[in-house]
């Protein structure tokens, strides 16, 4: 049983299929399951079972899987804590996130964080979903996802840096523009531009309508929240967005207006982890160059509550 036995065990539990992660290593699908099937001998247990779709984890495949990814995400930040303490300040910290992120959170504290180390190296990747965010950082292959808070996720841990109030974004030009807020009544009544399906803030501004009894006819969705402003700037409708720091209108020349929704729940934002305790140094310093960034003038947006303990 070898390292490189556990880590491609691992990757296959986790994509389901032995040629995904063959293609991924770029080498055969028998090489992959050779690695498997190496296991199974030493072990004396099947370790997967085929379907239709893919590989599952056998009972026993679940208890090596488990214990395997464990060890093995401790073994790396082990391996890239002794790589900093070599190379100093020259580490890596990796982030997932999206433009609109880095463009409303995160641009001062990068540059902060690289006037602080400028040795280390800033990695930042997109994920589709929260979903493969929780399974980048259950691989290892990311330090820290920044994403909608929800509710507690095995295996991970979540804390809130802010809670954005929504607003309604209009033009300037707009009859509601002149209103001062908007009231939950006076959404059903309004189409507006929605943020993706399968996206965390769509699914808290769904519960959110249903909580309200409110329905409201929605435009077509978009990627994210600063084309939605975009799209309303352009004439095309109304977007319900979060009140972004640092997309502050101003009364005289931006186009677009933003009307406070004190009906809505405000929505949770900040980091998911693997575990706190694992980050590396650097790692840690640019999370809580983010969180202190969020917490200064715009103090009134955050909050301290951080889920997912119980998972460590």
């Amino acid at each position: 049983m070898t390292l490189d036995d556990l880590r491609i065990f691992v990757a296959v539990c986790r994509a389901g299929s032995l040629s995904a992660v063959a293609r991924d290593l770029s080498c055969t699908q028998s090489a992959v399951s050779q690695h498997v099937k190496r296991l199974e001998r030493e072990t004396k247990v099947q370790l997967l079972e085929r379907h239709p779709r893919g590989v599952a984890p056998t009972a026993a495949g679940r208890l090596l899987h488990a214990a395997a990814a464990d060890g093995i995400a401790g073994l790396d930040v082990a391996l890239r804590r002794l790589d900093e303490l070599a190379c100093g300040e020259a580490g890596s910290v990796r982030v997932t996130t999206g433009a609109t992120t880095v463009r409303h959170f995160m641009s001062q504290a990068v540059v902060a964080f690289r006037s602080r180390y400028p040795r280390a190296s800033l990695e930042f990747r997109t994920e589709t979903s929260s979903r493969s965010c929780f399974d980048a950082l259950a691989s290892n292959t990311l330090d820290l996802a920044w994403i909608t808070v929800g509710g507690p996720i095995p295996g991970i841990q979540q804390r809130c840096v802010a809670e954005l109030p929504w607003v309604l974004a209009v033009r300037a030009d707009d009859p509601l523009a002149e209103r001062t807020h908007i009231d939950a009544i006076d959404l059903a009544g309004i189409r507006y531009i929605r943020p993706p399906e399968d996206s965390s803030s769509r699914a808290h501004l769904d519960a959110a309508f249903t909580k309200l009894d409110i329905r409201i006819p929605p435009e077509s969705g978009v990627a994210d929240w600063d084309t939605a402003i975009l799209l309303v700037e352009l004439g095309l409708g109304h977007a319900i967005v979060p009140a972004l720091p640092d997309r502050r209108a101003s009364a005289d020349t931006d186009p677009v207006r933003f009307l406070p929704i004190p009906a809505l729940p405000r929505l949770p934002v900040g980091w998911a982890v693997r575990r706190w305790d694992d980050l590396t140094p650097l790692a840690r310093a640019f999370a809580d160059s983010v969180t202190l960034t969020e917490t200064g003038p715009r103090g009134r947006h955050t909050t301290d509550r951080t889920y997912g303990r119980a998972d460590r």
